[in-house]
C-alpha cells in the first residue's frame, strides 16, 4: 500500500488486458473474429432448430489487442423496398410497397462480401425492387386478389434468395404491403373492367350450368324410356295397368276435383281399366 498509483496503473492494465481477452457472447449474436483485417474463426454461429441456452453462447477468448470482433444478429431482419411503380399485363400501373425478411446464415460469407449488415439490406433493396417488377409485370392486377399471389410471392423469394447467398443470407419471407392504382380515371377504369370481366365469368359459368343441367335431364330421360321399355317387354298388361293408374291421378287429383267436372261415357276406352279384365 505503499505505492497506490502503481497499485492502481497495474490494476488498470490488467483490467483493459482482461477486457481485451475476453469477450461475452450473447444468445442473439454472432462473431466473426478478425486478425489485421483476415477472418479467422466464428463463434455461435447460426444452426437451424437451434435450441435456446445450447448455443455457442457465453464467454469466449481471443487473442488481446490484435483480434476484433464483428458481431452479426442472429434474429431475423427486415429490408423495406422504397415505393415501386409496376406495369401489370392489362397495362395497369400498380404503385406497390413490400418488405423481404432475412437472416445471415453464414456471417463469414457476409463479412468478405459486404462487411456489415447496413450492406446487406442496402445490396438486397434494389434486387427487391427488379424481382417484383419482373414477376408483377408478367400477370393481371386480378392475380394479387386471388390465389395466385401467393405464387406470386413464392416466386420473388426464390428469385430473391440466390442473390442473398451471396452474401450469407437468406431469405425467410416476402410480403407486399399494398397494390394501389392511381387515383383518378385509371382506377374507375379498371374497376369497370374487373367488373365486365366478373360479369362475362359469371354468364360463362351459367351456361355451362345450363348446358350440364341439359344434358342430365336427358339422360335422365333416356333412362326412364328404357325402364319402361324393358317394363313393357317384361309384362304389357301391367305396364298398361300402371300407365292407366298414372294418369288417372293426374286427372282426376283431389286439387282439380272443385275446379274441372270431367263427363265420360262408361264404355270410354279410357276408363277400360275401371271395368276391369274380360
Amino acid at each position: 500500500m505503499r505505492h497506490p498509483v502503481t497499485i492502481a496503473i497495474i490494476a488498470l492494465v490488467l483490467l483493459i488486458l482482461v477486457g481485451s481477452t475476453v469477450a461475452i457472447v450473447p444468445e442473439t449474436k454472432q462473431g466473426v473474429i478478425v486478425r489485421f483485417g483476415s477472418p479467422q474463426y466464428i463463434f455461435n454461429r447460426y444452426r437451424e432448430n437451434e435450441k435456446f441456452g445450447q448455443t455457442g453462447a457465453g464467454i469466449v477468448v481471443r487473442a488481446p489487442f490484435i483480434d476484433q470482433i464483428v458481431w452479426i444478429d442472429k434474429r431475423v431482419q427486415s429490408v423495406q423496398m422504397e415505393r415501386q411503380q409496376v406495369l401489370s399485363t392489362d397495362q395497369l400501373r400498380l404503385q406497390v410497397d413490400a418488405f423481404a425478411r432475412y437472416r445471415i446464415v453464414n456471417p463469414l460469407r457476409m463479412y468478405i462480401t459486404a462487411g456489415s449488415e447496413e450492406r446487406v439490406s442496402d445490396a438486397l433493396r434494389p434486387i427487391l425492387g427488379s424481382a417484383l417488377r419482373n414477376e408483377l409485370g408478367k400477370r393481371p392486377f386480378a392475380a394479387l386478389l386471388s390465389p395466385e399471389r401467393g405464387q406470386v410471392m413464392d416466386n420473388i423469394e426464390a428469385g430473391l434468395n440466390r442473390v442473398a447467398r451471396q452474401y450469407g443470407a437468406e431469405i425467410v419471407d416476402v410480403r407486399i404491403k399494398r397494390a394501389d392504382l392511381p387515383d383518378g380515371a385509371p382506377l374507375e377504369s379498371a374497376f369497370n373492367r374487373m367488373k365486365t370481366a366478373r360479369e362475362q365469368e359469371a354468364l360463362t359459368i351459367e351456361a355451362q350450368g345450363n348446358k350440364q343441367a341439359a344434358i342430365i335431364r336427358a339422360e335422365a330421360d333416356a333412362n326412364a324410356a328404357r325402364v319402361y321399355a324393358e317394363s313393357y317387354g317384361k309384362d304389357p298388361q301391367f305396364y298398361d295397368f300402371y300407365r292407366a293408374m298414372q294418369s288417372y291421378r293426374y286427372t282426376f287429383a283431389p286439387e282439380r276435383s272443385g275446379q274441372t267436372n270431367i263427363i265420360l261415357s262408361p264404355d270410354n276406352e279410357f276408363l277400360r281399366q275401371f271395368q276391369g279384365r274380360r
